[in-house]
């Protein structure tokens, strides 16, 4: 039976301009007790002036740390996607991305294929892929950090393409980070049927609700969608969604994926409500059995 935790993807408070510690600090106030933040190489300079949530791995690894402990969260995984067909850019930032969760305490990482360049065809595309994940496997046996694999692009719109992607390099460090609202709006496949299909290799989940505008205006034309709207007040059946997670016998994360503060506080009260009446149904039914 799946354990599930609530998290907070730090895009939430993108909206409002926000930089990692102050993001870090709403999210405490709203009730989460773990976050997901954005990584980047380099010095981004809207993140340098405090306007942008994104932590540089250019920093002393311990100070992400050390700002999440000041606010009493912990850091449930990190977002660090990677274009994955580019290897120059891909292998030192999944490398960075790994030993900075090492010393966080995440033991995930997540990221989706990006996009596909032009000049690319799909043979070359899939060993470019190849390449990037034999390289991140090495670095995840040391750090013992696994990377997830979201539904967001070309190859990862379908179950069966993101399982091969996830599957070039055999490897237990790579699985799947299930994004509810990338897969309801490719509209290729029933997104419930899907994640009955990559449910095995689910190591975490992007809760991200849709709109039923953008619903009815994008669903079909785009693989992805930066953030969500507020859980439970979009198109996604959560209830569905957890039902089939359920089995699923390990800890999953739930990390909001939301556009803004306000969305954020209704997310993490409707999905808290969803699981304590799971738990509430599973305590009665054991009780149920053992009279």
């Amino acid at each position: 039976m799946a354990n599930y935790k609530i998290s907070a993807n730090m895009e939430f408070v993108r909206s409002a301009d926000l930089s990692f510690e102050a993001g870090v600090k709403v999210a405490a106030e709203l009730g989460y007790r773990y976050v997901e933040p954005m990584v980047h190489t380099g010095w981004e300079l809207l993140s340098e002036v405090g306007y942008f949530h994104s932590f540089s791995m250019e920093e002393d690894p311990m100070l992400m740390r050390e700002i999440c402990d000041r606010h009493g969260v912990e850091v449930s995984s990190l977002s660090a996607h990677s274009p994955l067909m580019k290897p120059e850019a891909a292998v030192p930032r999944l490398t960075r991305a790994a030993v900075l969760a090492d010393y966080v305490g995440t033991k995930i990482l997540n990221s989706d294929e990006m996009l596909k360049p032009d000049w690319m065809d799909d043979e070359r595309a899939h060993e470019a892929m190849r390449y990037t994940l034999s390289k991140f496997d090495l670095v995840a046996r040391r750090h013992q950090v696994s990377l997830g694999i979201e539904p967001h692009g070309t190859y990862t719109k379908t179950a069966a393409g993101l399982l091969k992607i996830v599957d070039l390099v055999p490897s237990p460090w790579i699985g799947v980070n299930w994004d509810t609202g990338n897969a309801y709006l490719a509209g290729i496949e029933d997104p419930y049927e899907a994640l009955e299909t990559v449910r095995d290799r689910v190591i975490h989940v992007h809760a991200k609700d849709i709109s039923f505008e953008q619903a009815e205006s994008d669903r079909g034309s785009v693989t992805g969608t930066p953030v969500g709207c507020a859980c439970g007040e979009g198109v996604v059946d959560w209830d569905r969604i957890l039902h089939l997670l359920d089995p699923i016998d390990r800890e999953l994360t739930l990390s909001v994926e939301c556009g803004t503060i306000e969305q954020a506080a209704t997310s993490i009260e409707y999905l808290r409500g969803l699981i304590a009446a799971r738990d509430s149904t599973s305590i009665s039914m054991v009780q149920e059995r053992v009279r």
